[in-house]
């Protein structure tokens, strides 16, 4: 990766009138903000349907779009939708947070009208659409039709055993009962990936690659743990024997408890890690380059009894380490992997990050810790490297600079040279941008110097996150200025 920069803005996060951001006009300004600021890359969050918690890293599926992302004044254009239809729906008052419950109840009955539309109208593009993606469709939208039957519980919660436990016979008696339903599902995705080429065509010709969040584990609620329970550590009856989760650390005093189903990774050895590799293709299809989360469960992994309150009572299990890693890098050579190496380190995880030969994480807000030597100094770097200021986890750089230990901040302003008339978070981003590290990555909120109010996610916490949203005309030409010219300076302004 030669050396660039970027900028972490989820999807969700645009302004539109629509309640969420969008892949309509507002992404197609955001790509031009960041071309005139000299950016080479967009970073963003998973794309997938999300559930509970509006979390994305809880997705229905691995593969599927979320219908939420698709553009309504694209779909008004297209003769899909009318003005009125738009018009008549409530999608929240508040245009600086998400409203997913606006959006649960509205966004899908606009899409039912969409598709009785568009669908014999598109009859022969929806048909290549579906060939294309036979691997996955099908069974997705059948999943999510029989889940919205049954009142969207989790499938382990179906009252059918028979679909549930997808005998054939059940299978075929719900595809033909819940056809129109699928049909919805399947011309919703169509449309989701019709937008999103378009809008990725768009990025490439302004010179703006796409970086993608591949979680590394899938949600126990969704399509792929339905469809493959055989790759997962489930009992008899399709419940997890322990779940996923990390120990206590600097964001929980009692660890995250993520929930997951783990991997059976012996079953997925056997398949020669097929179904890895077809995860990997189809987020390829999707982005430029991929960061593949919580890299050091690939190492060991946190396994955390099933039905735990907490995470506290896990326990650390090896992990398939370069058995899986080796496949997936030599599988993709086209594809810029980013291993987000965070969290408990050990001498394990350092070599299987070496090994893999991917660039891992730094991350600024933990380098001043004035209590222990940190290696996320920018002067211990090495090239091979992506700098962040902070991830979407991580407060915005204002909110950190009033929250953090006094000496800690003292740490940086020492360290960066910060100063009151550059402005202190000015000097963190300069730290950051003038550092060897190949790829600098800032959040949007730390460039327009927001606070707390504009975290993206707060982790151990259920309310709240993936809400933040820029508003309408928060982003400028001299700001993109601004910012172009710190890329400039320190050799990562694209040209």
């Amino acid at each position: 990766m030669k050396r660039s920069c970027g900028i972490i803005l989820p999807i969700f996060s645009l302004p539109s009138p629509y309640g969420i951001g969008t892949l309509g006009q507002a992404a197609y300004d955001f790509i031009d903000f960041l071309k005139a600021a000299g950016q080479s890359w967009w970073q963003m969050l998973p794309l997938g349907p999300t559930g509970y918690g509006d979390s994305p890293y809880q997705s229905f599926s691995t593969y599927a779009g979320n219908p939420y992302f698709i553009d309504p004044e694209l779909l008004l254009r297209d003769g899909l939708l009318t003005r009125e239809e738009l018009s008549s729906v409530n999608w929240g008052s508040d245009p600086s947070r998400v409203d997913y419950g606006a959006l649960y109840n509205h966004r899908f009955p606009l899409l039912r009208k969409a598709a009785a539309r568009g669908w014999e109208r598109d009859h022969e593009a929806v048909q290549a659409f579906m060939e294309k993606n036979a691997r996955w469709l099908s069974d997705y939208a059948l999943y999510m039709a029989v889940k919205a039957h049954f009142g969207m519980k989790p499938w382990t919660q179906w009252p059918d055993d028979a679909i549930r436990l997808r005998e054939p016979v059940a299978m075929e008696q719900y595809r033909r009962m819940l056809a129109e339903d699928i049909r919805t599902l399947i011309y919703a995705q169509f449309l989701f990936f019709r937008q999103w080429n378009a809008l990725c065509d768009y990025a490439h010709k302004q010179g703006i690659g796409i970086i993608g969040d591949l979680p590394i584990y899938v949600s126990m609620d969704s399509a792929e743990v339905w469809v493959e329970p055989q790759y997962f550590q489930l009992d008899s009856k399709g419940y997890p024997t322990e779940v996923a989760g990390v120990p206590p650390d600097s964001f929980s005093e009692s660890g995250q408890l993520w929930g997951n189903p783990l991997y059976d990774w012996n079953a997925m050895k056997s398949d020669g890690y097929g179904w890895w590799i077809r995860r990997i293709d189809g987020a390829a299809r999707l982005f430029d380059a991929i960061r593949l989360d919580h890299f050091r469960g690939f190492e060991s992994y946190w396994a955390v009894p099933y039905g735990e309150a907490t995470a506290q009572n896990g326990r650390w299990v090896k992990g398939p380490g370069m058995d899986l890693v080796g496949v997936l890098v030599n599988w993709f050579p086209h594809i810029q992997f980013i291993a987000e190496d965070l969290g408990y380190l050990t001498r394990e995880v350092r070599q299987l990050l070496a090994d893999s030969g991917l660039p891992g994480m730094k991350v600024l807000e933990f380098a001043f810790d004035s209590r222990e030597p940190s290696n996320y100094l920018p002067h211990l770097y090495s090239s091979h490297c992506v700098c962040y200021t902070g991830t979407h986890d991580n407060a915005p750089l204002s909110a950190w600079l009033q929250t953090a230990d006094p000496e800690d901040v003292a740490f940086a302003v020492k360290y960066l040279g910060l100063n009151e008339d550059e402005g202190y978070l000015q000097g963190i981003l300069r730290g950051g941008m003038g550092s060897v590290a190949e790829l600098f990555v800032a959040q949007m909120q730390d460039y327009l110097g927001l606070g707390a109010e504009a975290r993206t996610n707060a982790p151990g916490t259920l309310s709240g996150n993936w809400q933040w949203r820029l508003l309408p005309r928060q982003l400028n030409a001299k700001l993109a200025h601004q910012i172009a010219e710190l890329a400039r300076r320190y050799g990562r302004k694209a040209v």
